[in-house]
């Protein structure tokens, strides 16, 4: 009996010490995801820590319940924050966020990131102001007809006052006409505005330029542009290809006025680093798709040359000039997101009052 029982409790023991052995391992994994979900930023801490700040994780977020037979309104978004950096306030500028969920009505999205963004410059006129942004499409990839369907009906339903896009638009030049004919039901008020991607100027580049241009849409190739708002105004600037430098390697923002409320429109968050952009107030861009594979938050691959330090969420340059990643939509070489959901981003503009 004791020659039997021996055995099983020298396995039970060997059991014990491995189970305990692979917590210690991913307790011990390296964890560079911070959670920005609802964040104050405080950029007087010069010590380089929000440098760091990147890769936000929605998973803990309420599923937003939609059908098509309801109209589409969470009834509670929830917001996570970081204890370490809830009090950080950026010198004249505030910025929250929280994400939603979306229900399989909306095929092909995953999800709505909300930021609320506060700053000193935003004109009294253009309070409670919402932007819509989207890029990295990649019609037809993994988004398709009935993605691109939902996508109309989304941002229809969220009553942006200005549509802004990111690029790299299509997958094919003859995906151009149905893809910018379908977005110009999504009517706004101050209208639609975009700059082109990588994928936009390999191929249909002056196709998509003629095409947005036909539907009354917006191309800011190193170009700035005025939305006006009882007297007073935002500008709107967009970077022509910000892969070649040479060329483009001076932001429009630098001809602009310090004093101006300026949103600084690109396709790489890369450019924001390697060139100045001063005079820009917040900078929007696309291009990582988020990892597109993110393994424990990590993207193994990612076309950026700082890693995973703009991959998604809100981030910041050296000159602590904020900037916002979108994942995006669409997919490039492999026709599969994971831990990098698809998302539109809405942003609401508020004056800060001090």
């Amino acid at each position: 009996m004791k020659k039997t029982i021996y055995p099983f409790i020298l396995l039970t023991l060997l059991l014990l010490v491995s189970c305990k052995s692979k917590k210690n391992l991913v307790a011990t994994l390296p964890r560079p995801v911070l959670n920005i979900d609802s964040v104050s930023t405080d950029i007087t801490d010069t010590t380089g820590t929000i440098a760091e700040m990147f890769t936000p994780d929605h998973s803990q977020l309420k599923d937003l319940d939609v059908s098509k037979n309801k109209k589409r309104k969470p009834k509670k978004q929830e917001t996570l924050a970081d204890d370490k950096h809830s009090d950080w306030v950026l010198r004249g500028t505030k910025i929250t966020s929280s994400a939603v969920k979306l229900s399989s009505a909306y095929a092909g999205i995953d999800r709505v990131v909300n930021y609320d963004f506060t700053h000193r410059d935003v004109p009294e006129a253009f309070e409670g102001f919402r932007i819509a942004f989207i890029s990295d499409l990649h019609y037809k990839s993994l988004f398709k007809e009935q993605g691109l369907n939902s996508l109309v009906n989304l941002l229809i339903a969220q009553k942006a006052d200005v549509l802004l896009m990111g690029g790299d638009y299509q997958e094919g030049c003859e995906y151009v006409e149905p893809l910018f004919a379908a977005l110009s039901r999504v009517k706004t008020p101050m209208g639609t505005y975009g700059v082109m991607g990588n994928n936009d100027y390999e191929r249909c580049h002056d196709d998509i330029v003629r095409t947005m241009e036909h539907y009354g849409m917006r191309v800011l190739e190193h170009k700035v542009d005025t939305l006006r708002k009882d007297g007073q105004q935002i500008l709107i600037a967009g970077v022509r290809n910000p892969f070649d430098l040479a060329r483009n390697g001076v932001s429009p923002s630098l001809a602009l006025s310090p004093k101006d409320f300026v949103i600084l429109l690109v396709h790489t968050p890369d450019y924001i680093e390697d060139v100045s952009i001063a005079n820009t107030d917040l900078a929007l861009a696309g291009h990582t798709h988020g990892g597109q594979v993110r393994i424990f938050g990590v993207a193994p691959i990612l076309p950026s040359h700082y890693g995973n330090r703009f991959v998604t969420g809100l981030a910041y340059n050296s000159a602590k000039i904020p900037l916002i990643v979108t994942n995006g939509i669409g997919t490039s070489q492999m026709p599969i997101r994971i831990g990098a959901p698809a998302e539109i981003i809405m942003i609401t503009l508020h004056r800060l009052t001090e």
